[in-house]
């Protein structure tokens, strides 16, 4: 029976009974779907790589605005999705938006197989593949019904941990499929590298539909909707939870566009207008949020219930605490090969009274051997990050998470500047990596700590559009932080990126402290 209309984790007795084996079969389709989403969402970072190496005739700075795309669009659409589980059930939204996914894969592998496809085609390919960061906020939303709260940090923690492991499987497994021909003929022919040895990019696409497809069948026919007044009470039939999909799924891509259109250079078909990004996020977060909510019948209705999380200043709170966790975990994998490659793979030396950053160091570390490191680490941990919370308490975690991440990070901003002023910035590159490794731990463990805190604090029909809200806000890091620290790096000055960071970390511990750790605080939840 796919649709469940009485449900009630807390009761121990059903739980045991028969509410544990459902909640766990959701619980691990859903972990390999996500997995899959964040793997298309962020796939790009590695085949820009490989298309420079092809020599593909895209301007790399038109090239590497790929990335940026499936960036932004993969935040803008976790609003929506965080309102999918009520509005159209957890099955139905969990194989759709799952099986939605073999659209950009499959087309990404059909244009990597011409080296004259247009631009636009491939940013329109890394505007679908957003649909993969999307996931994660119905993803976790769903998840969060299934369980008790006093299980939740530990299931959340999986879901989302196992889940961003999508990061460091799609940098293992894409550079390896690009070096066989493993569909044969219906993979294509390769082609050849400037080294003389071939390669078929177009695998980086179409290996995930090895995965996408039969996991589509296992969402389908192995998951469930929670058909319960407090998670899904009215989704209808499926035909008309994948049309609510759809169209919430426009106005995402509709309002992410024209931000990205807004913020790109003319030379990358956008506006040239080069408006302030800050300015562009806001404009893009607000008219998603009112462009959904004037869509009619129950769409309207039920996100009028649901919108009532904005009226909760712990919406707001929370929104903070989590950005500065997974914010940063999904901002600091994508700058992380940047930040090695140019600040330690080429000497700082003084040439007639300027510095100089561009005489490569054959001693500077490999980036592609380093960076999958600390991605790998911020996942691994995940769940244990939610595992402690269910023991001691969500906030004290976050709390030491916050601190460490403040510590962190100057050590890091120190070692960035110290390395940019140096004819052999090797010699920094150990305790830089050792403390950034710090980092992606801290945020790792923060992850699972604030999600528990959100059970506690916020009402279970609350709690779900909470975390795919905060998470969709977090997701934006995906896209600032990469960019920020571009920025520094261009100005010559990489370690104010990090201080900046670290003072808003330091912001976090105050705001984390004053609102969930005071025994008089309104939610007291060490």
């Amino acid at each position: 029976m796919t649709d469940i209309t009485h449900w009630n984790p807390e009761d121990t007795q059903q739980w045991e009974a028969s509410a544990k084996n459902i909640a766990t079969r959701n619980l691990w389709i859903s972990i390999p779907s996500l997995l899959c989403g964040f793997a298309v969402w962020l796939y790009w970072g590695v085949i820009t790589v490989q298309m420079l190496n092809l020599g593909f005739p895209i301007a790399k700075a038109e090239l590497f605005t790929l990335m940026a795309i499936a960036g932004l669009t993969g935040a803008t659409l976790r609003i929506p999705s965080s309102f999918f589980i009520r509005l159209c059930g957890g099955r139905n939204t969990i194989f759709f938006t799952t099986a939605l996914l073999i659209i950009p894969a499959l087309g990404t592998g059909m244009a990597l197989q011409d080296k004259n496809t247009p631009l636009w085609v491939f940013q329109l390919l890394a505007l679908l593949s957003g649909i993969g960061g999307g996931n994660f906020a119905s993803s976790m939303s769903n998840i969060s019904f299934f369980f008790p709260k006093k299980k939740q940090g530990l299931a959340l923690g999986l879901n989302a941990g196992l889940g961003n492991f999508g990061v460091t499987t799609m940098q293992i497994i894409v550079p390896l499929f690009m070096t066989f021909g493993a569909f044969g003929t219906l993979g294509g022919e390769p082609m050849v590298l400037i080294n003389g040895s071939e390669t078929w990019i177009q695998n980086a696409g179409y290996v995930w539909l090895l995965l996408l497809i039969p996991l589509a069948f296992l969402g389908w026919f192995g998951m469930n909707n929670l058909c319960t007044p407090e998670v899904s009470p009215d989704i209808g039939n499926a035909s008309s939870a994948f049309t609510k999909i759809t169209f919430m799924f426009l106005i995402g891509f509709l309002t992410a566009g024209v931000g990205l259109w807004l913020m790109l250079p003319e030379t990358a078909n956008g506006s040239g207008w080069g408006i302030p990004k800050e300015i562009v996020l806001i404009g893009i977060i607000t008219a998603t949020v009112f462009a959904l909510k004037s869509l009619p019948g129950q769409i309207k209705t039920s996100l009028s219930r649901q919108y009532k999380i904005f009226n909760n200043k712990h919406t707001w709170i929370m929104s903070v605490i989590y950005t500065m966790t997974f914010g940063s975990f999904i901002g600091f994998a994508a700058a992380f090969p940047l930040a090695i490659k140019v600040i330690f793979g080429y000497s700082h030396i003084m040439t007639d009274g300027q510095m100089t950053h561009d005489t490569v160091t054959p001693n500077g570390p490999s980036a592609l051997m380093y960076a999958w490191m600390g991605p790998f680490i911020g996942a691994l941990i995940r769940p244990v990050g939610g595992w402690i919370a269910d023991k001691v308490g969500g906030a004290i975690v976050t709390q030491f998470c916050s601190i460490i991440m403040v510590v962190s990070a100057l050590g890091v901003a120190y070692y960035m500047q110290a390395a940019y002023n140096s004819a052999t910035p090797e010699n920094y590159f150990v305790p830089f990596f050792i403390l950034f490794l710090a980092l992606f731990t801290a945020t790792g463990i923060g992850n699972g700590s604030t999600f528990r805190t959100i059970a506690i604090v916020f009402p279970k029909e609350q709690a779900g559009p909470v975390l795919g809200w905060t998470s969709a806000i977090a997701a934006y890091g995906a896209f600032y932080i990469p960019q920020v620290i571009g920025e520094q790096i261009t100005a010559t000055t990489p370690e104010v990126a990090l201080i900046g960071f670290a003072i808003f970390y330091a912001i976090c511990v105050v705001i984390n402290y004053w609102f969930y750790l005071r025994k008089n605080g309104e939610f007291y939840n060490p």
